[in-house]
């Protein structure tokens, strides 16, 4: 019978409201035996406190005579052989045979199906009530897709208004090229999770300091963001106090060492001691194991030599490393003094190569850039000087032996470039866009020495100038760093930043 490879249950009832037929499924979902169902009442199959509606349901329903389904919107109950109480939906179709009305009910138990609403109901209840804001956001659009009671409550925003909003909308402080450097590590699953703080705005205007976690998630095929965000305004607030009590703590060091003098001045005036007192021997100790380097007089030279160019590297890294942290703090105190005078191209680029030559590895040659001598620059000759040879330095550190590196000069509209180009282990895409943040170091050149300050000083001093500092760089194939000198310069726009310039 086709009845029994349906896998719903078929009931089929009299216009007496008698049981005349059940296939497998049904027997099985009330726990009958074949046959055992056959000229039994209907409201055998319902619960005791349903029964007293259904006949005159029923009676209408045959009036009627139109197929129908019973359950959607509604909690209808079946009812097994021993008692037990079951969800179920039902498919009601009226039809005759010789004149005799009868309803073919198909009957579906929708037991998992309940359990899985009540499992979405119970999730999407923490989800909502949660006193933490929550965000659901599309991955590219930062467009919102939800957000939960509590976010909404703390914007003042609706959900009918937040579905038009971006990310960005509610950030002031975050710009979408921003959101995506923040996202990019999980986009390319180099991290599960994002933790960073920033700022909310509310729809009134108002602002609050916020953490947000961050992940990647998926709604179906759609890739998005869910984003726990907490409220750290008491946070804040405590560090705040806490900030002023270590004020009133330095202030009372302060008196007891009768220092009228703010605590950044103090920190200047320690940091410019402690580079002066260090440099002064670091000179002498590099004069005397160039000194020391001549004596031949014993059959040990070779490995005396050996041992001098160690200290004399590990005594000009510590002495690199004084000199550009007195540059950062100089700068961030706005205390540099700029100098724009004249001066040949080639003078400088002669000394910049000459001192880099004695940090060049077996084999490793610096091609000197062509038709140069007639070139004259105006700017400031140490800080041209400073950046070239910090360029020139990196491209000899991040380079292999037996490797070239390039000098080439070429005019640009109101602008001279100065090219750097080496042949290195270049810098990885992901890395790229943080290259000239303070202490940041690429991922591929972790194990070399380096603090991560040099292209960072380069950068202010080019851009307090009123030039630039670029690059280009593909992984195994190397890197070009530009500098972008402007032709125009002269001593009307020196500049001392101690007035921000």
């Amino acid at each position: 019978m086709f009845s029994e490879v349906i896998s719903e249950g078929i009931v089929i009832v009299n216009a007496q409201q008698q049981i005349t037929a059940s296939n497998k499924a049904a027997n099985k979902m009330f726990d009958y035996k074949e046959g055992e169902l056959m000229g039994k009442p209907l409201n055998i199959l319902i619960p005791q406190r349903a029964k007293h509606n259904h006949g005159k349901l029923a009676d209408k329903f045959m009036g009627e005579g139109k197929a129908r389904q019973m359950g959607k919107g509604l909690d209808l109950v079946g009812i097994r052989k021993g008692g037990e109480e079951f969800p179920l939906e039902i498919s009601l179709n009226p039809f005759k045979i010789k004149d005799e009305n009868y309803v073919l009910a198909l009957v579906m138990d929708i037991t998992e199906k309940k359990k899985a609403e009540q499992t979405i109901d119970y999730w999407f209840q923490i989800f909502d009530e949660s006193l933490n804001e929550i965000y659901v956001f599309d991955a590219e659009s930062f467009i919102f897709i939800n957000v939960n009671r509590g976010a909404q409550m703390n914007l003042g925003y609706h959900m009918q208004e937040l579905v038009n909003m971006s990310v960005t909308d509610i950030k002031p402080e975050v710009t979408k090229d921003v959101l995506e450097r923040l996202v990019s590590p999980l986009i390319s699953k180099r991290k599960e999770k994002v933790i960073f703080e920033t700022i909310h705005k509310r729809k009134d205007g108002s602002v609050y300091p916020v953490e947000v976690h961050l992940q990647l998630s998926f709604i179906g095929k759609q890739k998005v963001f869910v984003a726990i965000v907490l409220d750290i305004t008491e946070r804040k607030n405590y560090t705040r106090q806490l900030e002023n009590t270590v004020e009133e703590r330095t202030q009372q060091l302060r008196e007891a060492l009768q220092a009228e003098k703010k605590l950044n001045q103090l920190k200047t005036k320690f940091l410019s001691l402690v580079s002066h007192e260090f440099k002064t021997p670091l000179t002498s100790i590099l004069t005397s194991t160039s000194l020391l380097a001549k004596y031949t007089e014993t059959g040990q030279q070779g490995k005396r030599d050996k041992h001098i160019g160690t200290i004399k590297s590990k005594v000009r890294y510590l002495d690199n490393i004084l000199t550009d942290f007195l540059s950062i703090e100089r700068l961030d105190l706005g205390k540099v003094n700029y100098k724009i005078s004249s001066f040949p191209l080639s003078k400088l680029i002669n000394e910049v190569v000459y001192d880099a030559n004695t940090l060049l590895k077996e084999g490793q040659r610096i091609q000197y850039p062509e038709n140069i001598d007639g070139i004259t620059v105006e700017f400031d000759e140490k800080i041209l000087g400073l950046a070239l040879s910090n360029l020139v330095h990196n491209a000899i550190k991040y380079s292999p032996e037996n490797s070239g590196i390039e000098l080439y000069v070429e005019p640009d509209n109101d602008h001279l470039k100065i090219n750097v180009v080496d042949k290195g282990f270049g810098i990885p895409s992901e890395d790229q866009p943080f290259i000239f943040d303070r202490y940041f170091r690429a991922t591929n050149v972790l194990t070399i020495q380096g603090t991560g300050i040099g292209l960072n000083i380069v950068r202010q001093h080019m851009h307090n100038l009123n030039a630039n500092v670029t690059f280009k760089s593909e992984m195994g194939l190397g890197s070009t760093f530009t500098v972008y000198i402007p032709m125009n310069n002269n001593k009307e726009n020196e500049k001392d930043l101690t007035g921000r310039g």
